[in-house]
């Protein structure tokens, strides 16, 4: 088993933020939904899981800190209080971690998913600018759609749809639940054909790479008279020309000559809701960041807003004519030729 640190990309002295940002992270890069059928995933998935429901809980990791994994499989292969985890317990037990702030496509936290047979998954990117804004978009979806014939019931699930698979761990038993790849998860064969349907997905403000959000009922039709799966949608960011993000705060280098930074002046910074007007101080340094309010992203499901930074550069130009060589041969004998180091903190 490997150490639960290094599984998440952290040290024993993080922090509970840090440790649930980097569990987020890998946890959205396996997650099932976005790697079906994919077993090798699957596992690196339980495997983050394991090591957040340890790493996340206090009592637990000190024990492990002082113990290690010894301690949890002397303990009768459970860690302290002990748990069976399926891949739906860890679902809905993570709901703040997988929701994005929809509310966990799963069900919700605290409740147990409902079995989807048909669910599908797509990605949609979106720029800043309609992630800023907020957009509707029309996306057409290939789905299975019903044709009125009969169903025959699927003698691999026995109609169920699902094949379980229990696997033992030191945090106990893991039932893995996954759609019947013989039916595609419905339990039932025939009655259904492949068309193409045409569906509005309504992208909310502020949403990040990772976050998806479920439209119910517009999955893959059951033929079984259950009900019929989700779509369920996966945003992703475009690269932008300009700015960068971190969270719901937006970055943007700016570069100035070194007379601006010494006089001081005012420019036109562009923001994600047009250009507006930026006082720069005089007497600023290269690679100091001043803070616009309210022009980062909105935070889902809040009226909050983030910031946009503002990184002020110094332009160095790369040909200088004679009467600006003159003019800054001047100014050396004017302010002097001495070097001013200082600690470098890191």
């Amino acid at each position: 088993m490997r150490d639960y640190y290094n599984i998440l990309g952290v040290n024993k002295d993080s922090s509970k933020s840090d440790i649930k940002r980097a569990y987020r992270k890998i946890a959205m890069k396996y997650h099932p939904d976005k790697n079906p059928d994919n077993q090798e995933a699957e596992s690196k998935f339980k495997e983050a899981a394991e090591a957040y429901s340890v790493l996340s809980d206090e009592t637990k990791k000190a024990q492990y800190d002082r113990f290690g994994h010894n301690q949890f499989q002397n303990m009768g292969g459970g860690a302290p209080g002990g748990f069976s985890m399926d891949v739906e317990d860890i679902f809905s037990s993570f709901g703040d971690i997988f929701g994005g702030g929809f509310g966990d496509i799963f069900g919700g936290r605290g409740q147990r998913r409902r079995t989807q047979a048909g669910n599908l998954r797509i990605s949609l990117s979106l720029t800043y600018e309609e992630i800023y804004e907020g957009t509707t978009k029309t996306i057409k979806v290939k789905r299975l759609e019903r044709t009125g014939d009969e169903p025959v019931r699927c003698p691999h699930c026995e109609g169920s749809g699902e094949i379980r698979r229990v696997q033992r761990s030191f945090l106990g038993q893991i039932v893995n639940v996954s759609a019947c790849s013989n039916c595609n998860g419905v339990g039932y064969k025939g009655g259904l054909d492949k068309k193409t349907a045409t569906i509005k997905v309504e992208a909310p403000k502020g949403v990040s790479s990772g976050n998806y959000i479920p439209i119910r009922g517009e999955g893959n039709q059951s033929n079984s008279g259950s009900d019929d799966g989700d779509l369920i949608v996966y945003f992703e960011e475009k690269e932008h020309k300009l700015f960068s993000r971190d969270g719901q705060d937006i970055y943007i280098d700016c570069y100035l000559h070194y007379h601006q930074l010494v006089n001081g002046t005012d420019i036109d910074i562009p923001t994600l809701s047009g250009k507006i007007k930026m006082k720069i101080p005089s007497g600023i340094t290269s690679g100091q960041i001043l803070r616009i309010k309210g022009k980062g992203f909105s935070y889902l499901n809040s009226t909050r807003l983030g910031d946009q930074f503002v990184r002020i550069n110094i332009i160095t130009p790369s040909k200088v004519s004679k009467k600006l060589k003159s003019i800054l041969e001047d100014l050396s004998f004017e302010v002097g030729n001495e070097v001013l180091c200082k600690k470098y903190n890191h």
